[in-house]
């Protein structure tokens, strides 16, 4: 509380808390200090503060109880709204909106990237995470994280996923989203040229659109990227190639190495997204393009927010070494660091094998509801064949529209393309809907359908 201004003293008390209660800062209902305490730490006589309150009480704003202190009036009191404010974002803010706003849960809930909670081992979850909350000393620590879990990630990714790395490449993120702003604010000039696919995944596109960059859609087909559509100006290309977001395909052995063929002549760097390729069906996936790659052109992103809980945010970056610096800083600058007791009880977590374990359980689980959908959905769906993931996607004769029913949610694939010819189907993911309600669901699907 500040007393500058004009008046006496008590009448620039009476103002300051007047203004406290209008604008909600002070509720109704809520305590006020002793008048001796609040003329301590104002540095003025009991008396004068006695008087604001007095006043205010006179006016309705406070009520004194005996024995109890001075309240906030328990009468609702109409605030004040704040200033609109002459000061506006930058163009490409004005009519940005929160990606995945908030929703009441549909009986029906075919959402696409949302995992089974329930399938996750929270009981182990807790113990490693109370362990850390007992035995780790607070304070900062290295902003590319925890040096135990980077060991963990670079071991996991290396079994499972081939890829080369050591500790010292991993910043520990949060989510693969953290992981795309890290490199954009590396690699991204104003007005740049990076290359997405299209369909793709929307937060990337946003994202580096708001870092200032021209974002230019690149066709997918039944290889993945068309690298022979790729720009010519693009120095900085996005790719999901183990499971294309949304299609689901893979990107054939012959596109990621001319994709890094185009690289290399164009000195452009390659983000590897390997979204969702830890629940895999079918066989063993191609080489990940960042083993492939012998030039250090391709930075590897990945996330455990689909792994385990979309709640941990916990992500990660493995970037080659011309590049590790700059994204530490950037790091650094940005959040400082993450959650040191979630990184340390993930990287237990990964040691003790239960990371394994539960992507084996969930896998068999997720290849279930997989088949199940792609097996019910009838002839009107042209269902794109996938062998990993978390989502089914199926076009729609350009006729066929969705009509909205209660308790359904499915997300169309027009959504997730950004050209001036969307394409006509439905993304349906089963990680948010039981195994037993899937028929159902899609019959109610079905149903919906209308010319």
């Amino acid at each position: 509380m500040s007393l500058d201004g004009r008046g006496d003293l008590a009448a620039r008390i009476y103002r300051q808390l007047l203004d406290a209660i209008l604008d909600g800062r002070l509720r109704s209902g809520e305590r006020l200090p002793p008048t001796r305490e609040l003329a301590r730490r104002l540095d003025v006589s009991r008396n004068t503060v006695a008087v604001a309150y007095d006043r205010l009480v006179a006016d309705g704003f406070l009520v004194g109880r005996a024995g109890a202190g001075t309240f906030v009036s328990g009468e609702p009191v109409r605030g004040r709204a704040a200033p609109r404010g002459v000061v506006q974002p930058r163009p490409i803010w004005r009519a940005a909106e929160p990606l995945a706003p908030a929703r009441e849960r549909a009986v029906y809930d075919f959402s696409v990237g949302v995992p089974d909670v329930r399938l996750f081992p929270m009981a182990s979850w807790r113990r490693l995470l109370g362990r850390e909350l007992r035995v780790r000393e607070p304070g900062y620590i290295d902003p590319s994280g925890v040096g135990a879990l980077k060991e963990a990630i670079a071991r996991h990714a290396g079994i499972s996923r081939s890829v080369r790395a050591g500790a010292d490449d991993v910043i520990v993120t949060q989510g693969a989203q953290q992981a795309l702003d890290l490199i954009g604010r590396v690699l991204i000039e104003p007005g740049g040229c990076v290359a997405v696919e299209e369909p793709g995944y929307p937060p990337a596109r946003r994202l580096f659109r708001s870092l200032g960059a021209r974002v230019v859609g690149v066709p997918v087909d039944e290889q993945g990227l068309d690298v022979a559509a790729l720009p010519g100006s693009a120095r900085l290309v996005y790719v999901t190639p183990s499971h294309q977001f949304p299609l689901g395909v893979p990107m054939s052995l012959a596109r990621r190495t001319a994709l890094l063929e185009w690289a290399r002549h164009r000195n452009a760097v390659i983000i590897e997204d390997d979204y969702d390729s830890e629940f895999r069906f079918g066989e063993r996936p191609l080489e990940p393009l960042q083993s492939l790659d012998g030039a250090g052109r391709v930075v590897y992103v990945g996330s455990f927010s689909k792994t385990l809980l979309p709640t941990l945010r916990l992500g990660f970056l493995i970037a080659p070494a011309s590049l590790r610096t700059a994204l530490h800083a950037a790091k650094q600058l940005t959040d400082w660091h993450g959650d040191p007791f979630a990184q340390a009880a993930l990287a237990r977590f990964i040691d003790e094998g239960l990371l394994a374990r539960h992507i084996r359980k969930a896998t068999r689980e997720y290849a279930a509801r997989h088949e199940l959908v792609a097996d019910l959905l009838d002839d009107r769906f042209q269902t794109i064949p996938s062998a990993a993931g978390l989502h089914v996607c199926a076009r729609l004769d350009p006729a066929l529209k969705v009509r909205p029913a209660a308790g359904l949610a499915v997300e169309s694939l027009a959504g997730y393309c950004a050209g001036d010819a969307p394409q006509n189907g439905v993304v349906l993911g089963y990680g948010a809907i039981a195994r037993a309600a899937i028929p159902d669901g899609l019959r109610r699907l079905a149903a919906s359908l209308y010319r």
